[in-house]
């Protein structure tokens, strides 16, 4: 990663307001659009009006309304989530999966939908503490081996293969579990409500407030364990304390909304230029940049092949596919992005 250049402060603010502007006007029209488009005038009057009875303020309220909401809080957090990992790891091609988190939830999903098929209620929470878990247990191995930063990619690498084999195992004794999963698994926007919403956004919260508040140290922290160390930092306690913080993030956003992929990986990298690495600005224009991310992404798969609708996974996917090879090909070059 390259050193963190040196903005002003009227640059810093122009940033920002440019940031918060594609997020609302990509939340806008996350609203607006649709196989059933909505009218800017219809739309204001469904959101500051409430359910007057027609057909365009159900749609907004009980239909787009919380799938925008779902789509700022799981690009947020899965964007915050890269940017920690990324920092923590200094490993630009890094993500929330390289700790064990899309694992976790995806065993845990499996489990419960083998388990308890017509709970489905059930599997947003299974899912979050399958990938808190999972990224506990690669915390605590790398721990117990010194938690350097190889000894993390390695722990992670070793436990995601052996939960992806048992949720292969899973599948192949429950075929029918594979239906409910696949879902899951693509990850969707789809049949979100508010309530589902509620404990996601708490934890989200939390995470964030924390992460924030540990600015300073990541960007000690990204200076070498040896260089943190000798500044007073105990590097890797610190460094197990910032992945946790990244797991849970990437915990919260998997639990309602799948195993959603790249934007942990793309957000981080895109605004890193206007950014720099200064974690203080960096981790809230992450969190921008990945809320507009995959709004975008979501109003496109709902729009573009009306009236059918493309899972936003599908779409990251095809996205994000091209631009993690961008990145190996930078690396190779000697390059970082």
């Amino acid at each position: 990663m390259k050193n963190s250049p040196t903005y002003s402060t009227a640059g810093n603010a122009r940033l920002f307001a440019s940031l918060i502007s594609i997020t609302l006007l990509a939340a806008a029209l996350s609203l607006a659009l649709g196989p059933v488009n909505v009218a800017p005038g219809e739309l204001l009057a469904a959101l500051f009006g409430g359910d007057d009875g027609s057909a365009a303020a159900r749609i907004v309220l009980y239909a787009r309304l919380p799938r925008t909401a779902g789509c700022v809080l799981a690009g947020a957090a899965l964007a915050v989530s890269g940017a920690l990992t990324q920092s923590v790891l200094a490993n630009p091609l890094a993500a929330p999966s390289t700790i064990g988190v899309n694992a976790g939830a995806g065993l845990a999903a499996a489990l419960c939908c083998a388990a308890a098929p017509t709970a489905q209620a059930l599997l947003p929470l299974a899912a979050f503490a399958g990938a808190l878990g999972a990224a506990l247990l690669v915390l605590l191995i790398a721990r117990r081996a010194g938690a350097s930063r190889i000894t993390l990619v390695l722990a992670g690498v070793a436990v995601s293969n052996i939960l992806a084999a048992c949720v292969d195992a899973v599948v192949t004794f429950d075929a029918d579990a594979l239906n409910a999963y696949a879902d899951f698994r693509i990850g969707s926007m789809a049949n979100l409500t508010l309530p589902r919403l509620a404990a996601p956004a708490a934890v989200t919260a939390i995470a964030l407030a924390a992460a924030f508040s540990l600015t300073n140290e990541l960007d000690v922290l990204s200076l070498g364990g040896e260089t943190a160390e000798g500044l007073g930092l105990r590097a890797g306690r610190m460094r197990v304390a910032l992945l946790a913080a990244a797991a849970a993030l990437a915990g919260a956003a998997v639990s309602f909304a799948g195993l959603l992929g790249f934007v942990g990986l793309i957000s981080p990298h895109i605004v890193r230029r206007f950014t720099g690495d200064e974690a203080r600005l960096l981790l809230p224009a992450s969190a921008l940049g990945g809320a507009a991310l995959l709004l975008a992404c979501d109003t496109a798969s709902r729009t573009l092949f009306a009236p059918y609708e493309l899972p936003v996974g599908i779409s990251l996917a095809l996205i994000g596919g091209p631009f993690f090879i961008w990145l190996l090909l930078r690396q190779r070059g000697g390059r970082t992005a």
